[in-house]
């Protein structure tokens, strides 16, 4: 039986080999939680020379970070926790990894047998913590010396569960053993050599559904692997797309970017009912979209790079689970004469007519914000600025998401991301950190108050991190969307500030000075401008008024159903 201070090094040396396929599989990044349980794991991960080390003071802002990287480059991260309710605190981000797809490699420490169900100190069931939401879960007990040859195997095989036709997180849970300082032995042979995962290629044969029809529209969502292939497919069908922000295909030829107000001039949407629609990656936030195309009646099919369901609203009739740009390239191939007398020209009009409408409206004197100057920042205005920002935006749920969406610049410069899988507010600040990790172009976040709120402990040493990230908060003190929902109109003004405008008078500015970081608050758009070219990590402050608002996006939309005119 081997000595305390053998067993030590038996588990040093387990996470040293874990580390070391991880690397030579091609992971890059690590997200590190403190802790005193995960002492083996978090020493090989800060001794392995090819890693990228982040540390994080808290688990929630770890699991967000690494769910960035992975979102950023297609690849896991690592993200290490100690053990007990530390883990709880990565299942927002594993929620979202699972439902975004994105690839994640989750290591919790643990407890050792003898301590579990005996009331011992930061010690809970983390068997199948995550349930369903991690793609493979294995816990393979205390190390031992005589398991030490599958080492590798397991490396290979929880990478390998974060890929595959249905990316996602895999769980690792590690139950330690005091002593936990230890120096690894010799690791054991690399001889599964590096991972090789050939993506798979599209025959689409005889297709599924009719594509030669003239009324056809393509709605371009998140996750586009190569948006001129998206163009390609519309050139070869004469469809119009309907671009998220997030799609990458803004500014492209064919691009309807102001669909929401479009669709909401009634005529203009009745004429133009599509026969055929479809879907690529992940769905847009337009909700007047989503109705719009459930009435429609149309054959509407699915395109996602993994084996996943999106339909919310039970309409889609055909599934094609490939690569999208790849998928695009070979169907415009097989296109015959499916450019139509005029569709996509029309479409094209009304997207002129609207971008005109908004433009105007967003500078004209009194129409935004009466009695203020026109350079006064809006929310929509905002999102404007921030989308011909030159680098990564991340955005968050709410509102900033929906701005950039309905009200960003058609000719978008940002890569824009955002965590719509489970569409929640937390995280988006480590999120933007994890980007920022694996890329060279500055990031920045585009947030509300109360998201800034759900992840000011990501704030937490920023300043000392090696990443250019640049925060814009729009700040109407509570919960901004929830003016727009009927509870606005129907409760007490006393009940709703209670239940939903929830004010939290958060000084935004002094929260960030006491984090060291440079800050102000902003009130035109020459002031954001001029913010948004200077090196990170720095706040701003815009602030805005809710009621004020719902005012602003009515102004906007009634601008844009007033100048669109049905052929």
């Amino acid at each position: 039986m081997l000595g305390v201070s053998a067993a030590a090094q038996v588990q040093a040396t387990m996470c040293a080999t874990l580390v070391d396929q991880w690397v030579l599989d091609g992971v890059s990044q690590a997200m590190i939680a403190p802790g005193s349980r995960s002492t083996p794991m978090a020493l090989a991960l800060a001794a392995h020379p090819e890693l990228n080390v982040q540390i994080f003071h808290d688990e929630r802002s770890a699991g967000f970070a690494a769910l960035g990287a992975g979102l950023a480059s297609g690849r896991a991260a690592i993200v290490l926790c100690t053990s007990g309710t530390a883990a709880t605190h990565l299942h927002g981000a594993v929620v979202e990894a699972h439902l975004s797809c994105v690839p994640m490699l989750v290591v919790t420490a643990d407890r050792p047998p003898e301590l579990r169900d005996v009331g011992a100190a930061q010690t809970i069931d983390q068997t199948k913590l995550y349930g369903d939401a991690v793609r493979w879960f294995h816990d393979p007990g205390v190390p031992a010396i005589e398991a030490s040859l599958t080492w590798r195997s397991l490396a290979r095989h929880l990478l390998d569960a974060t890929g595959g036709v249905r990316p996602g997180p895999a769980h690792l849970n590690l139950p330690m053993r005091e002593p936990l300082v230890a120096t690894p032995m010799d690791l054991p042979a690399g001889f599964l050599g590096r991972r090789s995962v050939p993506v798979p290629a599209v025959r689409l044969g005889m297709l599924p559904f009719e594509v030669e029809r003239e009324r056809g529209l393509i709605v371009a969502g998140g996750g586009i692997d190569d948006p001129s292939a998206v163009v390609a497919l519309s050139e070869a069908t004469g469809w119009p797309i309907m671009a998220d922000p997030r799609s990458g295909c803004r500014g492209l030829p064919g691009v309807v970017a102001a669909f929401d107000a479009i669709l909401r001039h009634e005529g203009f949407a009745q004429a133009h009912m599509p026969e055929v629609v479809v879907h690529l990656g992940q769905p847009p936030a337009s909700k007047v979209l989503g109705e719009w195309l459930r009435a429609a009646g149309a054959t509407q099919v699915r395109v996602h790079p993994a084996e996943i369901v999106i339909d919310p609203a039970h309409v889609v009739t055909h599934r094609v689970t490939a690569p999208i740009g790849e998928f695009c390239r070979q169907l415009a191939t097989q296109v015959r004469g499916g450019r139509g007398s005029g569709w996509i020209d029309r479409w094209a009009l009304a997207e002129a007519q609207a971008q005109r409408a908004i433009a105007a409206a967003l500078l004209a004197d009194g129409l935004v914000h009466p009695g203020l100057v026109p350079s006064r920042l809006s929310e929509p205005q905002t999102a404007r600025c921030v989308s011909e920002f030159a680098g990564h935006v991340v955005a968050a749920s709410s509102m900033p998401v929906r701005d950039l969406e309905w009200f960003g610049s058609p000719d978008q410069r940002a890569t824009v991301w955002a965590n719509r899988g489970a569409n929640g507010i937390d995280g988006t600040i480590a999120t933007a950190c994890g980007i920022a990790a694996v890329t060279d172009l500055p990031v920045c976040v585009l947030i509300g108050d109360v998201a800034l709120l759900h992840d000011s402990s990501s704030l937490v040493a920023l300043r000392g991190r090696d990443l250019d990230i640049r925060i814009v908060v729009i700040d109407n003190d509570g919960g901004g969307i929830f003016s727009f929902l009927p509870q606005a109109d129907l409760l007490s003004n006393e009940r709703f500030e209670q239940l939903f405008g929830t004010p939290h008078g958060t000084d935004i500015v002094a929260l960030a000075a006491a984090h060291g970081l440079p800050t102000a608050a902003v009130s035109s758009v020459d002031e954001l401008q001029q913010w948004l070219v200077r090196p990170g990590p720095w706040l701003v402050r815009v602030p805005s008024d809710r009621a004020a608002n719902v005012q602003v996006h009515q102004a906007l939309n009634t601008a844009v159903t007033s100048a669109v005119r049905p052929a």
